[in-house]
């Protein structure tokens, strides 16, 4: 009986990658989908162009990568993919056993039968610190020098000159202090800021975390708000942290501080955000990340000029593919000998 085990790769993966993925064990057989076989396990759906890598052109009907798909599924027991995938998928993997996500997070499989299953889930969380922590703190900058009102200015040649502000000892409320909140925090700390954060969920307090001058408890958000010239969110989207940021949250912000969101769009009550920033309750935010992307037209967010809009690219860089493939590799390594692997989603805390 073949001790082979295949591997299907749902991704755009450079050879090199593939390689990688190989040289983990010699019994691993690795397929990679055609692009052809992408677009019809996803439904047709286009893959986001941060991935980097490009697949050559094949020579592939629908027809021929449907049926070659069909195949593929039937005999995969791992399986490397992002959260769209098909609905049946149980049906049609039938040996399956894992699925690593290219994704920190699992709300886009929010509703699938892939989350009540018995098959292992892992996701890449951690893998998109560093440019999501630089895009933070990019944004935090922006809106300290006010850059898009130089931006407006240099649109109507208006030299106007204005006060810009500084972040060093200023205090950034970060909620969320896992991989990404951690990595920001660090950054922070070394432009001299003051650093509170807030784990989700927490019932401690404490100092465990290098870069943070406090770690407080989950009830006290309100004081982690108020004490803040800069609210960072980096949390997962989970029942607990859907409409964490409402109405009176922001009013418990002070009118001078803005809020950076690069986690996920329901975490914040956006009615409640626009009137706050509509209303100068709040000085201004920079968001990424929305409750319907791509933002529709109609949207308030797109006529507010104390409003950065950037389109959901917080965590892209071309280096990300490669650290998740790093990931997977380790993951790869402990399945094979029944080791606990990373990042295994838990459904009772909803990540």
């Amino acid at each position: 009986m073949s001790n082979e085990l295949l591997v299907t790769l749902a991704l755009p993966l450079a050879d090199e990658l593939q390689e990688r993925i190989r040289a983990v064990a010699p019994r691993l057989s690795v397929t990679p989908l055609s692009r052809a076989q992408q677009s019809a396990f996803r439904g047709g759906q286009a893959l986001w162009e941060g991935y980097g890598a490009t697949p050559s052109d094949e020579d592939e009907s629908p027809e021929e990568a449907m049926a070659a798909l069909e195949q593929i599924l039937e005999d995969t027991e791992v399986l490397l993919c992002n959260p769209v995938m098909p609905d049946d998928l149980l049906e049609r993997a039938t040996r399956l056993q894992w699925v690593q996500l290219s994704s920190a997070g699992i709300d886009r499989l929010s509703g699938s039968p892939v989350l009540r299953s018995n098959l292992t889930i892992t996701t890449s969380s951690g893998v998109h610190a560093a440019p999501v922590s630089e895009y933070v703190i990019g944004m935090m900058i922006a809106l300290a020098k006010r850059l898009p009102e130089a931006m407006q200015a240099r649109a109507e040649m208006n030299w106007r000159p204005y006060a810009p502000n500084e972040l060093e000892g200023r205090t950034v409320g970060i909620v969320g202090a896992g991989h990404i909140g951690s990595r920001i925090a660090h950054v922070a700390k070394a432009l001299g800021m003051r650093v509170i954060g807030m784990r989700v969920p927490v019932g401690w307090r404490g100092s465990g975390r290098p870069n943070f001058d406090e770690l407080i408890p989950s009830r006290e958000l309100h004081r982690l708000l108020g004490e803040s010239d800069y609210v960072v969110l980096s949390v997962p989207l989970t029942e607990e942290t859907r409409g964490l940021i409402g109405g009176p949250e922001l009013g418990a912000m002070k009118p001078t501080a803005v809020i950076v969101n690069s986690s996920r769009g329901p975490v914040i009550d956006e009615e409640a955000l626009i009137d706050a920033l509509k209303e100068e309750r709040i000085a201004g935010a920079a968001l990424d990340v929305f409750s319907e992307e791509p933002l529709p037209p109609e949207s308030e967010f797109w006529r507010l000029d104390n409003v950065i809009i950037t389109p959901h690219i917080g965590g892209g860089s071309p280096r990300v593919l490669e650290r998740v493939i790093d990931l997977f590799c380790d993951n790869l390594s402990h399945y094979l000998v029944g080791e606990p692997m990373f990042n295994v989603y838990v459904s009772e805390r909803g990540f």
